[in-house]
C-alpha cells in the first residue's frame, strides 16, 4: 500500500484553527489532494515540556510533487501561519511533517523519509493507526500497529481523542 502521510500539530491558540487552515492550504494546492484525515488528538509536549498541550492529527494525501517540493509547500504553509523556529521542539502555530512518501527511503540534509522518530511517538502513531493501521514502514517490516504495541503504556495514555467543545479558545 503506497501513500503519502503527513503529521500536523499545533499548540498555540487557536490550535484547531491553525490545523484547519493548514488542511485548507494543503487541499487548495493544485497538485495536492487530501484523501483521508484522522481525528484530532490532544497530547502532552515531547522534548521541551514547558509549553501547552498539542493538537495532533495525521492525513493521507496524493500529490504529483516530489518529496522536496512537498517539503517546501509544507514549510511555506507553516511560515504563512506564523511558525517560528526559536526553540527546538518548542511551541508552534503549526507543524507539518512528512512521515512517509510512497514507501521511499531517503536521507538528505533537508529531509529524511520515513520520518526518523515517528515510530517512537504515540502522538504520531495513534492518529496514523486510525487511517492506516496496517501500513508497513518502508524497509522496517513492521506496521503502525506493531510499533504502537512497542510503546510504553504511559505514552499511549498521554494521547487522548480531542473533542471540540466549541469554546472561544478552540
Amino acid at each position: 500500500m503506497n501513500g503519502i502521510y503527513l503529521a500536523l500539530g499545533s499548540n498555540i491558540q487557536p490550535r484547531k484553527d491553525y490545523l484547519s487552515k493548514a488542511l485548507t492550504a494543503l487541499d487548495d494546492h493544485q497538485r495536492i489532494t487530501v484523501i483521508r484525515k484522522s481525528s484530532i488528538y490532544q497530547t502532552a509536549p515531547v522534548g521541551y515540556t514547558d509549553q501547552a498541550d498539542f493538537l495532533n492529527m495525521v492525513i493521507e494525501l496524493d500529490t504529483s510533487l516530489l518529496p522536496l517540493e512537498l517539503l517546501d509547500v509544507c514549510q511555506t504553509i507553516e511560515k504563512q501561519l506564523g511558525r517560528e523556529r526559536d526553540i527546538r521542539f518548542g511551541p508552534r502555530t503549526v507543524d507539518l511533517d512528512i512521515l512517509i512518501y510512497n514507501q521511499e527511503n531517503r536521507e538528505t540534509e533537508l529531509l529524511t523519509i520515513p520520518h526518523p522518530r515517528m515510530h517512537e511517538r504515540a502522538f504520531v502513531l495513534i492518529p496514523l493507526s486510525e487511517i492506516a493501521n496496517e501500513l508497513a514502514f518502508p524497509a522496517a517490516y513492521k506496521t503502525v500497529s506493531d510499533y504502537i504495541d512497542e510503546l510504553p503504556e504511559s505514552d499511549i495514555k498521554d494521547v487522548t481523542l480531542w473533542i471540540d467543545k466549541g469554546s472561544a479558545e478552540e
